[in-house]
């Protein structure tokens, strides 16, 4: 073992009489361990939320969506789903419509976004059908492992909030108001309104979907806006979901002016900026308690050396240089830096898993778009912590050290 090395686990340990500094040595520890813990959990919380919403985001809409500049919808869905499925990298596509309506009972109303699609191919490009918690066999039908989907056009998916506020169960009926493309009537116009049947009834476990997202099929939704053979868009699975931009500017050259791809990070980009924002914030903040415990390293430190002095006098005259006094309590730092780090890794792994595994925290779900607090711990995440925690730690020893190393061996042994 080198010499700087024994004698500077050596001044860790406390001798007789000495337990004030071997308190702030524990202490330093607790710091380095406590800043480490807050920083691996609220950054695994913040990955997880990232997940969980891009999980549920995902679950609902597609890898992209190919639309149509302008009020027309894509005349053609035929054709140019053959074009779009002909695409390198595109898994499945799927049409859809898109329209804002109301949905009415006797015993509410709601405000509500009306995707007519096609089961069949939509449960290939998103996870819908997955998410089902209940089915009306005779006008839902399909596996949930996949195949065979067909809804009745009579029937009516919601969500589960939805069905909630509007006081609808399965088998209920549900209005479908248009504010858009009113009727002639005996009585003057009136606005577009069909009665649908609830046949199912989903829930993403995302509020924001749960409660404002309703699903018919594309026929009955072509019917009922009088859209012909039109469709609003077609959906798009890639098989690389962070490759979706580059994949979606290939579409939309090959199909050119007026068809344009979005993106899933283009659709929910304020969402995500946000959430990456937030991230790095809550990291230079928690890395402000890092800092204080590497200011109590320095303290403690520095404690040290006043306590050393005649030692550190000893040790130079019998031949240590400058340079092996400095790298004793650069050991003696580094050492209460990464015995924190450790701590604190430990620690905050655990709080993680417990959290991951029994939901201790729980969330209001229509404040918080989520049911629990979710957790991801990051390989990349936990290196960046414990390499900041080190190289603070290490700069902390630098000064003590430094004093230590100047220390005149003469006047040290003199005033003992």
């Amino acid at each position: 073992m080198p010499f700087e090395l024994f004698v500077g686990l050596r001044y860790l340990k406390a001798r007789r009489g000495q337990a004030f500094i071997s308190l702030i040595t524990l202490i330093s520890i607790g710091g380095v361990a406590l800043g480490v813990m807050a920083l691996i959990v609220v950054l695994a919380v913040m990955s997880g939320f990232e997940r969980d919403l891009r999980g549920k985001i995902l679950g609902t809409n597609a890898h992209l969506w190919i639309i149509r500049a302008g009020d027309r919808g894509i005349e053609e869905p035929t054709q140019t789903l053959t074009r779009v499925r002909d695409v390198p990298h595109v898994v499945a596509v799927s049409p859809f419509t898109y329209h804002q309506v109301m949905l009415s009972t006797g015993r509410g109303a709601a405000g509500t976004v009306l995707r007519g699609i096609d089961l069949d191919s939509a449960q290939e490009v998103t996870t819908l059908t997955r998410s089902f918690t209940e089915i009306d066999p005779a006008r839902l039908k399909g596996s949930a492992e996949g195949g065979g989907w067909h809804l009745d056009p009579e029937g009516i998916i919601i969500g589960r909030a939805l069905a909630t506020n509007l006081g609808v169960g399965l088998g209920g009926r549900v209005n479908v108001i248009s504010p858009f493309g009113n009727v002639l009537t005996p009585f003057g116009l009136a606005p577009r309104m069909r009665s649908f049947t609830v046949a199912g009834i989903f829930e993403m476990g995302m509020y924001e979907y749960d409660s404002a997202l309703a699903y018919i099929s594309i026929s009955a939704a072509q019917q009922l806006f009088q859209m012909g053979q039109s469709v609003t868009g077609i959906e798009v699975k890639v098989d690389d979901l962070y490759k979706a931009k580059e994949i979606g500017t290939e579409i939309q050259r090959r199909l050119g002016f007026p068809y344009v791809a979005r993106d899933w990070m283009q659709l929910h980009r304020n969402l995500f900026a946000a959430l990456k924002l937030e991230k790095i914030a809550m990291f230079i903040i928690l890395t402000m308690i890092v800092l204080v415990a590497a200011f109590n390293i320095v303290n403690t430190l520095i404690m040290k050396v006043m306590d050393k002095g005649a030692e550190i006098g000893i040790l130079k005259s019998i031949g240590a240089t400058s340079r092996s006094i400095m790298l004793i309590f650069m050991v003696e730092g580094v050492v209460i830096g990464l015995v924190g780090t450790l701590l604190g890794t430990a620690g905050g792994a655990m709080i993680c898993k417990l959290q991951e595994t029994y939901k201790i925290v729980r969330l209001q779900g229509d404040v918080y778009l989520l049911d629990a607090l979710p957790i991801l711990m990051k390989g990349t995440d936990l290196v960046l912590i414990a390499s900041s925690t080190l190289v603070l730690s290490f700069l902390a020893t630098l000064y003590p050290s430094w004093r230590a190393a100047r220390l005149d061996p003469v006047v040290a042994i003199r005033y003992e």
